[in-house]
């Protein structure tokens, strides 16, 4: 179990966006937000406190909602990414799951299947007590769902762990899950058909194309002169890396090649397999410096690392800086 749960710098910027989109000017709220938008890690007490801030300013129920459904890619960090190689919306739950640690610091999330329906549920945590942040969270799943396949079916339910609020209120928040929704409960739960995980992902979010495009260019910076065969190494290399499963062997499986084929192909552009990881992962590296709302830990993830402390021994093998190093200078550049 985790001892310290928190959220990501880039999390807490739904606040501005959604702090812009009222147009309230809020200076001094405005500058705790803009303090710890910059950094990897904020504390949970933190993040609760500048979100009750905020709610307070427009106390009506549906402000969390409303804060929620700001979410774009760039506010989830390394799931942003990971969404992009996922084919199905299976797929996509499947990485959240698998990376949530990396937004909270532990994996909460439980994914159940229970007859025609999936449910996602997050148990009761001592260092995760109920509050607007189950809503601000659920509403912001629930919207990056719908964002990512054609015509989505509304979830079957949504539950709550806080106290039941008044009726009126209660149709707001059904309003906007356009399915029941109770308060009050153990665990805070959605259930959805579960007909909606085969859904195909759209790749229509411009954020997300721009993304996957950045990232295809700084594959194929890494080889220069790339053919055919080329690119489809990169691509393949961008979506195994992130899976820790970028061996020969799986690429070469990817690629519908045998290893000996492959390995004769590289021979023949004069460089070797480490060569070529090495140096996609180097290309790759420095676009994800540039991006803040990727921690140190989530590009050591997109790259195939075991952890931060390998990849930072990497990198500094292939530059003879450390990764923090580069980042400082970009964001005084910048």
């Amino acid at each position: 179990m985790a001892s310290f749960i928190r959220v990501t710098g880039a999390w807490v910027g739904l606040l501005l966006d959604w702090l812009d989109q009222e147009h309230l000017p809020a200076t001094e709220l405005r500058a705790a937000i803009q303090r710890w938008a910059q950094e990897d890690i904020v504390p949970l007490p933190v993040w609760r406190d500048l979100l009750m801030r905020t709610v307070a300013l427009r106390p009506e129920a549906g402000t969390p909602l409303a804060i929620g459904a700001l979410v774009k890619p760039r506010h989830v960090g390394v799931l942003g990414y990971l969404v992009l190689a996922s084919k199905t919306l299976a797929e996509a739950l499947q990485a959240y799951q698998r990376y949530e640690r990396l937004f909270y610091g532990a994996n909460l999330a439980e994914v159940v299947i229970d007859g025609a329906e999936v449910e996602i549920r997050w148990p009761p945590h001592e260092l995760l007590p109920a509050s607007l942040h189950d809503i601000v969270a659920i509403a912001a799943l629930v919207t990056f769902m719908n964002q990512q396949v054609a015509s989505p079916p509304p979830p079957t339910r949504v539950v709550f762990t806080l106290p039941p609020p008044p009726p009126a209120e209660q149709a707001v928040y059904e309003a906007f899950f356009e399915c029941p929704v109770a308060f009050g409960e153990p665990q805070t739960r959605v259930r959805i058909p579960l007909a909606y995980l085969a859904l195909p992902m759209l790749h229509s979010d411009p954020g997300l194309r721009l993304l996957l495009d950045q990232q295809a260019q700084a594959l194929v910076a890494a080889m220069p002169d790339a053919d055919a065969f080329d690119r489809s190494l990169q691509q393949t290399l961008l979506s195994l890396l992130p899976e820790g499963g970028a061996s020969v062997a799986r690429v070469a499986e990817a690629l519908h090649v045998s290893v000996r084929t492959l390995q004769r192909r590289l021979d023949g552009r004069g460089v070797t397999w480490q060569q070529v990881l090495d140096r996609s992962r180097e290309e790759l590296a420095r676009h994800y410096l540039a991006d803040r709302a990727l921690t140190l830990s989530e590009i050591a993830l997109l790259l195939g690392f075991s952890e931060q402390s390998a990849f930072t021994r990497a990198f500094r093998r292939w530059t003879g800086e450390t990764p923090v190093q580069v980042r400082k200078r970009l964001r005084s550049a910048s």
